[in-house]
């Protein structure tokens, strides 16, 4: 049986802003918190598949700090799910996006970044939940200055292969 590996880069919140969101994730949703920390994922895995390139791109970046805008929770996947999302207004999280990507893929995906507080594969909103989740106050605004490379390994704990400085 081969191993299923998976790879991406990361956004790991400072432990500064993720207080309130580690709390909500590890009530609802203890099994992905255990899997992994809070975050805002910057590329999946299918979009760095040459990775020795996206190294050099990760390697040449120049930006100083990442600022990402939130608006407020909403609920996904009918609605088992339940997510912070961002503000429309992130260009610098789609520019840095692009340089990591460019001159790698034919069309740059822009997804928009969000931070996934109950994931649907293994937590189930209710309404009660929603509603309590509503009354907390967290971060309108998070700034990164770093980037993890990060890799899954057959379903378990993400791991750190590297980080980049910004």
């Amino acid at each position: 049986m081969s191993e299923i590996i998976r790879k991406q880069l990361t956004l790991f919140l400072p432990e500064k802003y993720s207080v309130e969101i580690e709390k909500v994730r590890q009530k609802y949703n203890p099994i992905q918190a255990n899997l992994i920390k809070s975050h805002v994922t910057l590329c999946r895995e299918d979009e760095i598949e040459n990775i020795c390139e996206i190294i050099e791109n990760l390697k040449s970046l120049d930006e100083k700090v990442l600022e990402i805008k939130f608006d407020g929770i909403l609920r996904f996947s009918d609605e088992k799910g339940v997510l912070i999302f961002a503000s429309k207004k992130n260009s610098e999280y789609q520019n840095l996006r692009k340089l990591i990507l460019k001159d790698l893929n034919s069309e740059i995906r822009l997804p928009e970044p969000h931070i996934t507080l109950m994931h649907p594969r293994n937590s189930t909103c209710t309404n009660k939940i929603f509603e309590e989740i509503t009354k907390i106050d967290f971060p309108k605004s998070i700034k990164f200055e770093k980037i993890s490379f990060i890799e899954q390994k057959n379903g378990g704990k993400w791991k750190i292969l590297e980080e980049f400085k910004l």
